[in-house]
């Protein structure tokens, strides 16, 4: 795909990637696991992002050490190999004609190159709708970083395997996802099933709706077999757009589900029975 990078506050500019973000080669993803972790951090002092990320990082990254830095750094370093990059961009897709602006949480390889669309880039997560507030996903950042370091591990240990490159590859997992009990919030389902009983008539397994404080409890006490659902799109009210939806596990953190459709009237934000129909399987 191809898309346009803005790195938030760190540059007014728009730095526009001409095809998607290279694939990390055997020695990059080895650089990586040596690596030093820098999260770029926002400028402003009030940043949600920054309070949620600091949290997130010393309670769940364990794959690497890292360190927080500011933009300036960021520009210093990121040429460098020894470290690697957490940093929050904003992204367009081609195929999206409304152009909607949404947040991604990238992990880039440090590399010398002119662009950091050119940086090797081990994962890249929708994290929100770009307006979105900061607090409506912040409390999942642990289980996103949870995640990403299952990435990169699984890269690490079999670099051939550059389906994994693509999120649509974790579909390999959805038929577990009837094993598992999954946790939803009301806001992330389609009107279509916005009771339990809709969704019961479609998917007869175990699913709750829930409140963010059981997501949050779930994510900390990393429950067993228990999902999560991370919805990614721009609101109730917008017809437009693309919305992303994603199912991870607290206890192991793998993807179980991953899907994209364009809004529509027909097909609104959020969880649609046809997501339910494929997991049903």
């Amino acid at each position: 795909m191809k898309i346009k990078l803005s790195l938030l506050v760190l540059f007014a500019s728009v730095l526009s990637l001409k095809g998607q973000a290279p694939f990390p080669r055997r020695d990059e993803i080895n650089q990586f696991m040596v690596s030093k972790t820098c999260v770029v951090l926002e400028a402003t002092q009030t940043s949600f992002f920054n309070t949620y990320i600091k949290r997130a990082m010393e309670t769940y990254w364990n794959i690497t050490p890292y360190e927080f830095i500011d933009i300036d750094e960021f520009e210093n370093r990121r040429r460098n190999p020894d470290y690697s990059f957490i940093l929050l961009t904003q992204t367009v897709y081609d195929k999206d004609k409304a152009k909607t602006v949404y947040n991604f949480l990238n992990l880039l390889q440090g590399k010398d190159v002119d662009e950091i669309g050119k940086m090797p880039e081990i994962c890249a997560i929708p994290l929100s709708f770009a307006d979105e507030f900061d607090f409506n996903y912040g409390y999942k950042f642990g289980a996103i970083l949870f995640f990403i370091q299952k990435h990169a591990t699984m890269i690490y240990e079999n670099p051939s395997l550059t389906g994994r490159r693509y999120l649509k590859y974790y579909n390999t997992n959805t038929p577990k996802v009837k094993q598992k009990t999954i946790l939803v919030e009301e806001d992330d389902l389609s009107a279509a099933i916005s009771e339990i009983g809709k969704i019961k008539a479609i998917y007869p397994y175990d699913i709750e709706i829930v409140d963010e404080d059981a997501i949050v409890k779930a994510i900390n006490e990393k429950t067993p077999n228990t999902l999560i659902l991370h919805v990614v799109g721009p609101g109730e009210d917008v017809n437009a757009g693309l919305c992303f939806k994603m199912l991870i596990g607290t206890d192991d953190a793998d993807m179980y589900y991953y899907n994209e459709h364009r809004i529509t009237k027909a097909n609104p934000n959020g969880l649609l029975p046809a997501d339910l129909k494929r997991m049903a399987k």
